[in-house]
């Protein structure tokens, strides 16, 4: 088995940001993040609206934003549903983009209104969406592990 996410012991796993991996793109590296947002196997999944939402708010912030627009590649959902993977431009760390997440997270902690690009024309499942309950997730990551993150919460376990 040559997938390197699925090498990472889960049952160890806490929340919080890791890089899950570096890929040369031409000349360029690219980092690809495991934003932990749940305990796997410890904690119940999101539920399929709230990560949805989630993804949205992500990634209009990131792409919105005057720093990391250029440099946000993708945003999306884990199929496990415990997290988000964020892949930006740059050869970086867990800590290069702490401050970043914060301010993602508290942004989504705060939006009011529609959910960006959430009707038909704009999405695939424009329907299933939870704006309060992916603030809730939000408000509990940010206040539990984001507020004061810990080296245990930026390496993977080995």
């Amino acid at each position: 088995m040559n997938v390197a996410s699925f090498t990472i012991d889960h049952d160890r796993l806490l929340r919080g940001i890791y890089v899950s991996r570096k890929d040369r793109v031409g000349e360029e590296t690219v980092t690809t993040f495991d934003i932990r947002i749940k305990r796997p196997n410890i904690e119940p999944c999101m539920d399929t609206a709230a990560i949805h939402t989630l993804e949205h708010l992500m990634a209009v912030y990131l792409r919105g934003d005057e720093q990391w627009a250029d440099r946000t590649i993708y945003v999306g959902p884990m199929g496990c549903r415990t997290g988000m993977y964020v892949i930006f431009k740059g050869d970086l760390s867990s800590e290069d983009i702490v401050d970043i997440m914060k301010r993602t997270f508290k942004y989504i902690i705060d939006f009011e209104g529609d959910v960006p690009a959430a009707a038909s024309k704009e999405c695939g499942n424009y329907l299933d969406h939870n704006l309060e309950y992916a603030r809730w997730e939000c408000r509990k990551f940010y206040d539990e592990v984001l507020e004061n993150i810990k080296e245990e919460n930026m390496n993977y376990p080995m």
